[in-house]
């Protein structure tokens, strides 16, 4: 971190709550921010914090979040915990007067991030959710450029799941009973990031059970008159691919890190280069970090708000309530 030339009353502090793998690759990116410090840990598991504050020069491991925030009094506290123990620890960080980053999805199910909501409300606390494909390089190009465009859009978002394959990695039965709040939030999240407007209907066209091998599609329509449609493989095989379309070109995300375009009248596609950013560290992670600590800094940010990620998912409960 190159933060030499910047006074501690510049710099913004920021806590990590949980020690596990996503904490790891949020330590990596804000550690290169200039201008970050990271100030504390706290985890359920003590072994896992001490190696990762070792790892990352963090000074202290705490017991509870409440440790963290009175001895740290960080600026943003970043909260990586497992699906089911979301809400739980987000309520505990509500308590403090820190910018909140959590990781998706913001509790397991459409109920629990309303509930996260309405305290956050309540409280007056400033909460992101760390949405992190809405800042690869990739997607942030296809959005640049189709501000050029003021025609319908086209949107289509294919994804794939996969049960037993989830079970097997060790997920609770209660979170892949909510598989579509916890993993499928990853490709809905593109429809409301590429379309615009709100959400006008979601109309179910194919619907199965997610235990078999099913396709779950649904047509979704926006009041600005964009279009989107849903298409997701369970327990068969297919990919996670985006693609939205517009009279004069045509835009693919497969994989989601990479951008390929096609202009009208062309029969072939362009690629885009993959940032340095997405090269070098967990794609999206670095540019989401800068944005959250300018929101910690009380500056300008596109983070993405815990409102923002509440309506994602509404869109995940309107597609799978059948």
């Amino acid at each position: 971190m190159n933060s030499d030339s910047i006074t501690e009353q510049a710099r913004c502090r920021v806590a990590l709550v949980g020690a596990g793998h996503m904490a790891r690759e949020h330590a990596r990116a804000f550690s290169q921010v200039p201008g970050t410090v990271l100030v504390g840990l706290t985890s359920r598991s003590q072994e896992k914090a001490k190696i990762l504050a070792a790892e990352f020069g963090i000074p202290a491991v705490y017991g509870s979040v409440e440790e963290l925030f009175k001895n740290t009094e960080a600026d943003l506290a970043v909260v990586t915990v497992s699906v089911l123990s979301m809400k739980a620890v987000a309520l505990a960080c509500f308590k403090y007067p820190w910018t909140v980053l959590l990781e998706k999805p913001p509790g397991c199910d459409l109920g629990e991030a309303l509930d996260l909501r309405r305290e956050a409300d309540l409280k007056q606390r400033q909460v992101f959710v760390a949405l992190n494909r809405r800042f690869y390089s990739a997607t942030q190009t296809v959005l640049q450029d189709l501000k050029r465009y003021d025609g319908r859009r086209y949107v289509h978002v294919r994804d794939q799941q996969d049960i037993e394959e989830a079970a097997r990695k060790g997920f609770p039965p209660l979170v892949l009973q909510k598989w579509m709040y916890a993993n499928s939030i990853h490709t809905i999240d593109y429809l409301r990031m590429l379309s615009r407007g709100q959400v006008r209907s979601v109309t179910p066209i194919t619907q199965g059970k997610l235990t078999l091998p099913c396709i779950v599609s649904a047509l979704v329509e926006f009041d600005s008159g964009d279009i989107g449609m849903y298409e997701g493989t369970w327990n068969m095989p297919g990919p996670w691919a985006v693609s939205v379309t517009v009279s004069e070109k045509r835009w693919e995300m497969r994989p989601l890190e990479q951008a390929v375009f096609q202009d009208r009248g062309e029969r072939s596609t362009n690629s885009v280069e993959v940032s340095e950013w997405d090269r070098h560290f967990k794609p999206g992670l670095r540019l989401q970090a800068e944005e959250a600590l300018s929101a910690a800094m009380g500056k300008p940010s596109n983070s993405v708000t815990l409102n923002d990620a509440v309506e994602t998912m509404r869109l995940v409960h309107s597609i799978y309530k059948s």
